[in-house]
């Protein structure tokens, strides 16, 4: 019996999707994530490990020369090479820690797929079904290498940095129109430069950004690889020194074709109403719930118990006292603790709070506590429950199954577009007036034969 050949599958998938092969809603949704990372982007403006990636990425050349490039850097208005423009807007959309998230497979789809695939379409003069049809691409294959991966690998390795370099290449290869064979040989090259590990959470490190901008980059240059006829390993997910056998104690292969063409993976994907790790979200909500139900104060409150998933004590477990703003993003007391006080952890609450005494004294009365349910309920339902202990001696629960912005608790256009405006709003990188244009022309992209600068 010959042994299916699922790289080439997917590889093949990727390659042939066209428009017609996806349901309207589908697309639709594709352009709900779009927008959605177009704000997250904006958000990067100013961020020191944002531009400092933008300006290593200016100074290797491609922003300043006779030929700069029409791929668009959107953080600082200026034209590159799509490698370049990638690679920074990669970083960029990762900062904010509001860019979209798909539950089963722990991954961060927005950030490497749209970066990689915009760049290479203002490059190339595709249009923006070209665009979203690519984007479908880069989700149905990072997510579903994601989940093959498994919780194991999640537990050392960033999963948005390892897939993700599948993805971008995904995306990049159906809008550079590559074969299957191509195809197949873009994976081998982006796969075997996957990378990307949570070590740097524990120093408040700058790492995570540069997952997403490699990732993004790392897979547009497998892409236009295999187009010149640069060859990869052709089994580099499931061979026996690929990446499952490197990176996994849990893979299933199946989990790579599991139902593709009619399981589209990119509509389960949520958005982050939280500017945080989305690990801490459901609790966040769960205790929201609880603030807002009996009108409590902080004061109120003697300590909280937060029951979550095996995933969440391991990223989150490491960063007990953080030093930086993006570091208390992923501390489960510093969230709850905003939530207790601001019934809200944006961009503001963690920029102006993060480290205020009250803030650090209610952090270190949160504890987390592995609960066997919300544990076997992940990676597909991430499940929010916390106990509020009282003054009085009351003790309090709260619960939620789909946390705010999962498909089933979704953000409307409305929302979306709101989300967008304040985070560009936070950031300074666009005007409001910029704003309402580029993503006037991101909701209208189906009708656009050419991409051209979407702020201008």
């Amino acid at each position: 019996m010959t042994t299916p050949h699922l790289s080439k599958a997917l590889a093949t998938f990727a390659c042939k999707l066209k428009i017609g092969d996806i349901p309207q809603e589908v697309i639709a949704r594709t352009e709900d994530l779009l927008v959605d990372w177009f704000g997250s982007a904006i958000a990067g403006k100013g961020s020191r490990p944002v531009e400092t990636i933008t300006q290593f990425a200016q100074n290797m050349g491609g922003f300043n020369n006779a030929n700069p490039g029409s791929a668009e850097v959107l953080i600082s208005r200026t034209h590159s090479s799509p490698f370049l423009a990638a690679l920074a807007n990669a970083a960029a959309s990762h900062v904010a820690e509001q860019d979209d998230v798909h539950n089963g497979s722990v991954f961060h789809p927005a950030t490497v797929v749209f970066p990689a695939a915009l760049a290479t379409a203002q490059t190339i003069g595709a249009s923006g079904e070209d665009l979203l049809v690519a984007a479908v691409a880069g989700y149905e294959v990072g997510i579903r290498v994601g989940e093959f991966l498994g919780r194991s690998h999640y537990k050392t390795f960033h999963t948005t940095g390892t897939a993700g370099t599948l993805a971008a290449a995904a995306a990049v290869g159906h809008l550079l129109k590559l074969n299957p064979s191509q195809m197949l040989h873009a994976f081998g090259s982006a796969g075997t430069q996957s990378a990307g590990l949570w070590e740097f959470l524990r120093d408040a490190a700058d790492s995570k950004q540069l997952h997403t901008a490699h990732a993004a980059a790392t897979g547009l240059m497998s892409a236009y690889l295999a187009q010149s006829g640069f060859t990869g390993a052709e089994h580099i997910l499931e061979g026996k020194q690929g990446l499952a056998a490197g990176m996994s104690s849990d893979s299933d292969p199946s989990k790579l074709t599991d139902r593709l063409g009619s399981r589209w993976a990119i509509a389960e994907t949520s958005f982050k109403y939280h500017a945080s790790c989305r690990h801490t979200h459901p609790a966040a909500d769960a205790l929201l719930q609880v603030m807002l139900t009996y009108q409590l104060k902080p004061t109120d409150i003697t300590k909280i118990e937060t029951l979550v998933h095996q995933g969440a004590i391991d990223v989150l477990g490491p960063v007990t006292d953080p030093s930086t703003v993006h570091q208390s993003k992923f501390s489960m007391g510093t969230v709850l603790a905003l939530i207790a006080h601001y019934q809200f952890a944006g961009l503001q609450e963690f920029d102006q709070h993060f480290h205020d005494q009250e803030i650090c004294a209610f952090r270190d009365r949160i504890t987390m506590i592995l609960d066997p349910e919300v544990d076997g309920a992940y990676p597909q339902r991430w499940i929010g429950k916390v106990k509020v202990y009282l003054q009085n001696g009351e003790i309090l629960e709260g619960r939620v199954d789909e946390p705010k912005g999962d498909p089933g608790n979704t953000l409307s256009r409305t929302e979306i577009t709101d989300k967008a405006m304040r985070l560009a709003a936070f950031s300074g990188g666009a005007t409001p007036s910029e704003m309402s244009n580029a993503i006037e022309r991101l909701w209208n992209i189906r009708k656009q034969s050419k991409i051209g600068l979407l702020i201008s």
